[in-house]
């Protein structure tokens, strides 16, 4: 057991194993612990803040502790905590419900608990759907290369990042990947829509060949996150949709990281004017307090599973499958979008982001400097291997919460802050990435 004197730290590295993380690599740099957090800042148990300028891994969107969600869970927990949703229902999951069907266009939202499991119910009930409709062949995926829709084995076949694909090659029946329309790719000359129709001709030589035995595709709408927040035209998706509907093959949105106002529009996919098949939504949907995903789908397949016969139900579940609190919160972040009108809000927000962050942008080793509302992405030209790590306590020394992102591609350092930032945090974020890329670079061997 751990003495009572042992810092919180040092006792979270004694008996917490934390995700996506090199354990060792806290010999020398402890987890900081915190203790408490408000608005845009997070405070330490040292009496130190951070601007979390990642949002927590993208989840929170109007500030840590916000009074209208604290008092809506508050309510909710003196109403009802739980209840399994198998035979019952409640007040917050019928208006959840109801509330996303009129912003998507979808219907009857089946609810998981995090974005992987929302991946992995889309694809399970677009295999189901072909298969009640006649087609069982129809059990292939197809995703964009790049890809990264979760890290559960099934997510994990539809997730084109190396580092996972490799490490649990053996237990994952990889779905197959045709190129990205990552706008960067441009040859002199090209625009960006140039690019997604490039990437479109190949999405259709592929379908041309394999439709018969394809369930889906499926696209992060606009940015491709964990891909070093590669960003493409909306006239992908409109070329996808079409493609889609031609060869009955259908298109799954994952707007986990990127629903709910981070690109500019309530949905990423409502940019290019489309209606997708699936929907998979997480993250934000609960403003960053709880754990909450869902996915949403058209008349048609719900249809396909409306029957006498158990077997053609849709066989998932999950023990917190729309928990009352859960919901309740996501309601009430719902509700800051209308009492707030976030999206104008968000558009004056990043401009004044945008012309903070000038320096940044251009920085002499920045390239392919760009933002889609609010998602900011500088491509930095290193000889570091390890820049994100080191840039990451740069940034924690300017008391700044960023995590780059180093793949086979390059290294970028990204911001995706909540949509609460006053003159202050913004100056925080812009003036701590740049004193913090400027401190890094001077770590490169002369």
């Amino acid at each position: 057991m751990t003495t009572p004197l042992a810092s919180l730290a040092e006792r979270s590295l004694a008996h917490v194993w934390h995700p996506c993380t090199q354990m060792k690599r806290h010999e020398a740099q402890p987890p900081i612990a915190i203790a408490r957090a408000q608005g845009p800042w997070l405070h330490a148990e040292d009496g130190q803040r951070y601007l979390d300028g990642i949002s927590s891994w993208w989840v929170n969107l109007f500030g840590h502790s916000h009074p209208h969600i604290k008092a809506a869970l508050a309510d909710q927990l003196d109403k009802l905590d739980h209840v399994m949703l198998a035979g019952f229902t409640h007040a917050p999951v019928v208006e959840l419900s109801e509330r996303l069907g009129a912003l998507t266009g979808l219907g009857h939202a089946f609810y998981g608990s995090d974005g992987s499991s929302a991946t992995e119910i889309a694809l399970k009930m677009s295999a189901h759907y072909w298969r009640n409709c006649g087609g069982p062949n129809k059990s292939r995926f197809i995703g964009l290369a790049g890809g990264y829709h979760g890290e559960t084995v099934g997510a994990l076949a539809v997730t084109d990042i190396p580092l996972f694909r490799e490490a649990y090659a053996p237990l994952v029946r990889l779905a197959a990947t045709v190129p990205s329309p990552d706008a960067r790719q441009a040859q002199p000359g090209e625009t960006a829509a140039d690019v997604a129709r490039r990437a479109a001709d190949a999405l259709e030589h592929w379908l041309q060949e394999h439709h018969a035995d394809t369930a889906a595709l499926i696209v992060e709408p606009l940015v491709q996150c964990a891909a070093g927040m590669a960003m493409h035209d909306a006239e992908y998706l409109r070329l996808a949709r079409a493609l889609c509907s031609r060869y009955e093959v259908h298109l799954v949105v994952d707007e986990i990281a990127v629903g709910f106002g981070r690109t500019g529009t309530m949905f990423a996919h409502q940019q290019a004017g489309i209606q997708p098949d699936f929907i998979c939504l997480s993250k934000g949907i609960t403003g960053g307090t709880l754990p909450l995903s869902a996915v949403l789908t058209t008349d048609a397949v719900y249809a396909a599973f409306y029957d006498d016969s158990v077997a053609r139900g849709f066989l998932h579940s999950h023990s917190y499958t729309g928990n009352p609190l859960a919901c309740r919160a996501a309601v009430a972040t719902l509700e800051l979008f209308e009492q707030l009108d976030t999206l104008t809000a968000n558009a004056a927000l990043a401009q004044r982001i945008d012309a903070a962050c000038a320096p940044l942008t251009h920085h002499p080793r920045v390239r392919h400097a760009r933002r889609l509302g609010m998602v900011w992405a500088w491509d930095v030209d290193t000889t570091l291997p390890d820049f994100a790590r080191r840039y990451h306590q740069h940034a924690l020394a300017q008391g700044l919460l960023l995590r780059p992102i180093s793949n086979g591609t390059g290294h970028t350092l990204y911001a995706m802050p909540p949509y609460v930032l006053d003159d202050e945090a913004v100056q925080c974020l812009a003036q701590g990435a740049f004193h913090a890329l400027q401190a890094t670079l001077a770590e490169e061997p002369a």
